[in-house]
């Protein structure tokens, strides 16, 4: 067979077919993950110069422990988003929009899923008849306070449980105050949600396709973060990260910020915000909270199913009320 007539046969061919004969981004996402872990002593050997070796140390390590709790996240996620009928929020909510809101919340504590996954589900929570209010209040919460989160963070601060209640605590708080402020000042044409026909397909189709959605948005950001996390560690000057981490101020509002620019998945976050030791546990804990209800995907995904205008308005909310949360939690419990 010549090559155009090979060429002619693939264009025929169903769109899963010439997808099959490929290797897509998660496929090689994953590979590299696995061979980084592999061969992360050669590499490390093989890597001259101080600072090269500690980029490569730093990188390396966010991977490593990071990686098991997403994988984790995104099969629990995908079986969440499959298996569990969308008619059932609608149904276990109370039907009053102010009790709906800490009940929404409160189910982000079961229910395991990254930020990427709480924005298409809020949106589907709304088409069937969910009040935004308590719609809203389970996006920001299901990634911030889900077990998987906590475990993670638990892990990345062995010696600091109390970090583990502060975020979660903060976490919550923002999620059913910001349902509570939408009950009172939202308006119904903020929000704008295009249409989407139900996908058709077999349960185990829908499974791995949700998989390979979240590997590719999740375990994308987490490498960008690991990669960041290090450039931060090695590029910039110790002594600037020392002047900025002493003030008070000025680290809350550089990891808030930060934590805004990296957009990493809740459920690897904890990890880089480990590595970031010049700083206090609030800044930290700030970082924490920031980062799964305000980052640039976020901002992108929630003006692509609410609506421009929605993510103008909710997008600076919820950063400020999350930075005075954390701040609050910080100063009581850390």
């Amino acid at each position: 067979m010549t090559e155009t007539q090979e060429r002619e046969r693939t264009a025929d061919a169903p769109a899963g077919e010439r997808r099959s004969r490929g290797i897509s981004s998660v496929e090689a996402l994953a590979a590299v993950l696995v061979l980084l872990v592999i061969f992360r002593g050669r590499l490390s050997g093989l890597v001259t110069g101080e600072r090269l070796q500690t980029w490569t140390t730093v990188f390396v390590s966010v991977l490593v422990q990071a990686v098991p709790f997403l994988v984790f996240g995104v099969l629990l996620s995908a079986v969440i988003a499959v298996f569990v009928p969308r008619s059932f929020w609608a149904k276990a909510l109370p039907r009053h929009p102010a009790l709906a809101v800490p009940a929404a919340s409160m189910a982000g504590v079961v229910l395991p899923g990254c930020e990427c996954g709480a924005v298409p589900i809020a949106g589907s929570l709304i088409r069937r008849g969910v009040t935004p209010a308590a719609a809203l209040a389970f996006l920001l919460a299901a990634p911030a306070i889900n077990p998987i989160v906590l475990t993670a963070t638990a892990v990345a601060f062995p010696g600091n449980p109390e970090m583990v209640v502060a975020r979660g605590l903060a976490s919550l708080a923002v999620a059913v105050l910001m349902g509570w402020l939408w009950l009172r000042l939202g308006k119904s044409d903020w929000i704008r949600l295009p249409h989407r026909p139900d996908l058709d397909g077999s349960k185990g189709r829908a499974f791995w396709a949700a998989c390979r959605h979240d590997v590719v948005h999740a375990g994308g950001f987490l490498v960008l973060g690991a990669a960041a996390a290090a450039t931060i560690n090695v590029i910039v000057p110790e002594a600037w990260l020392q002047t900025l981490a002493s003030h008070p101020v000025l680290s809350v509002l550089a990891l808030a910020v930060l934590a805004v620019l990296l957009s990493i998945c809740s459920e690897a976050d904890a990890f880089v915000a480990a590595s970031l030791s010049q700083f206090s546990l609030t800044s930290r804990l700030v970082f924490l909270v920031v980062g799964p209800m305000v980052d640039l995907k976020l901002i992108s995904m929630q003006a692509g199913v609410f609506g421009r205008g929605f993510a103008l308005r909710f997008a600076p909310a919820t950063f400020a009320l999350a930075v005075l949360a954390a701040v609050v939690a910080g100063a009581v419990l850390l």
